[in-house]
């Protein structure tokens, strides 16, 4: 089996898959409301800081970016043990969508094709960010 856990003020989950159908998965779950001020800076590359200034509609990509990269860190670790910043996956959303891209500094190991892009999926309900990534 593999799994990914989380929770927020409100909320908690778990998923659990079999290892045989995935090598690892992670979710996230935050509250959608804008990060606090400098945080921003310390999780987006460039490229995400200039493009969420001219990000479409009232959504929290702030949070929305926060919340992938919590997803995309958790399905890393357990497959390389290594930490994987915040700065180490460059993240793109296509918003009509609901999904996501991240590029990785890093490549994943062998045994998962050694690629260097993660893919994951998004949503907003109840007053929350929901983010997911399975490799």
């Amino acid at each position: 089996m593999v799994g990914s856990i989380t929770h927020c003020p409100g909320f908690c989950a778990a998923a659990v898959a079999f290892r045989a159908s995935y090598h690892s998965i992670g979710i996230d779950a935050e509250i959608d409301e804008a990060l606090p001020p400098g945080l921003l800076a310390y999780i987006a590359v460039d490229e995400e800081q200039s493009w969420l200034t001219g990000a479409p509609g009232d959504v929290h990509w702030d949070r929305l970016l926060f919340s992938a990269k919590e997803s995309i860190f958790k399905a890393w670790f357990p497959l390389t043990g290594a930490w994987l910043g915040f700065q180490d996956a460059m993240v793109t959303f296509t918003a009509n969508d609901h999904a996501f891209r991240a590029r990785l500094s890093r490549p994943l190991p062998h045994t998962c094709g050694g690629r260097r892009e993660l893919r994951g999926r998004f949503m907003f309900a109840d007053g929350l960010i929901f983010t997911a990534v399975s490799v």
